[in-house]
């Protein structure tokens, strides 16, 4: 009996054409799906898929995730087993002004994956959560086991109804689920709206860069080849109960059904400061910094605990922003022919 391809939602964008390509490259058959909208230039995203269609074990289907039917139809012709449902309004800053977006595609995008697995008694879905939904918290580093009660954004709102809209299917129909709380993912190929691409571009165009909270920012940049590995071998280890679970003492990151959520980052905190030096060294050019207020809706720091993750599947990030940031800024000036 064939095995059926896996389903990799968002294959056009930026960490969907890379997990769809390690995919390939390991024999795996992969159905790409992805509504190619304009949140970013769809350029970059049909440039990314042309990679992946030269590929015979690809298929790629045009869809959007909030179509009910088209979502059905697609789960009922290939019977997918396991899903990594990546596609997402991203964007915090976006979510203040466009809320609607993140409902239709992160809340009704979400809940037809849930079924669509549901229809199929799929044996794991991998999904995106975010960082984000730690909100307001100042501990460091932030932990699953930490509270996340209290998203500052819709944005983070929704990741976290994500959470926990798939602990309900984990609890009513045995779905094995597995959501991944990026921390800051960077790399070639990566979205046009992220602070990477928007300095390189300001830098290479002699233009300010708008550095927000006065350059203070720390962040756990996570290089997008640690973020693939981790997905591939979350996807390989299907969710189950966790040993010893105490109802009366419940674990945020865990549970008594096949639910679990983790950090995947670098564990590392790295000032923004540090981060345009680097761009500005591969670059050698310098950036006229224009440096300006903390935003609504943005933290000051963030940093993973990715303990969990390296004990149950041997997560081991591997990439620091002294190799991450010159290989993107390689990237775009050949990409770009600058």
């Amino acid at each position: 009996m064939t095995t059926p391809p896996v389903l990799v939602t968002g294959a056009a964008g930026f960490i969907g054409s890379f997990v769809s390509q390690r995919l390939l490259d390991r024999g795996e058959a992969v159905v790409g799906l992805d509504n190619l909208n304009d949140y970013y230039d769809p350029r970059l995203k049909r440039a990314r898929l042309e990679q992946l269609q030269s590929h015979p074990g690809f298929t790629f289907v045009e869809l959007d995730c909030a179509d009910r039917e088209g979502v059905a139809a697609v789960f009922a012709t290939h019977g997918f087993k396991r899903v990594v449902h990546l596609a997402a309004q991203a964007g915090v800053r976006h979510s203040l002004t466009h809320p609607h977006d993140y409902v239709d595609s992160n809340i009704t995008g979400y809940l037809t994956m849930l079924e669509g697995c549901r229809a199929t008694e799929a044996d794991h879905l991998v999904y995106a959560s975010s960082s984000s939904v730690y909100g307001g918290n100042t501990k460091m580093p932030w932990s699953v086991r930490d509270s996340v009660d209290h998203p500052i954004t819709l944005y983070a709102a929704s990741k976290k109804a994500n959470e926990l809209m798939a602990h309900t299917y984990s609890h009513l129909f045995g779905l094995p689920t597995t959501g991944l709380r990026f921390f800051t993912v960077y790399g070639p190929w990566g979205r046009p709206d992220m602070a990477l691409f928007l300095f390189t571009e300001a830098i290479l165009k002699k233009e300010k860069l708008k550095v927000f909270n006065h350059g203070r920012h720390s962040r756990d940049f996570t290089y997008v080849d640690d973020i693939v590995e981790g997905i591939i071998r979350v996807l390989d280890t299907p969710a189950t109960p966790m040993p010893g679970y105490d109802p009366l003492h419940p674990d945020p990151g865990s549970s008594n059904v096949p639910w679990r959520v983790y950090n995947i980052g670098n564990g590392q905190r790295v000032e923004l400061l540090r981060y345009i030096e680097l761009i500005e060294e591969e670059l050698g050019m310098k950036a006229d910094m224009d440096l300006l207020p903390l935003q609504p809706g943005d933290v000051p720091d963030s940093l993973s605990d990715v303990q969990a993750l390296t004990d149950d599947i041997g997560y081991t990030p591997s990439v620091p922003v002294e190799v991450g940031v010159p290989n993107f800024v390689r990237w775009y000036r050949e990409y770009y022919g600058v």
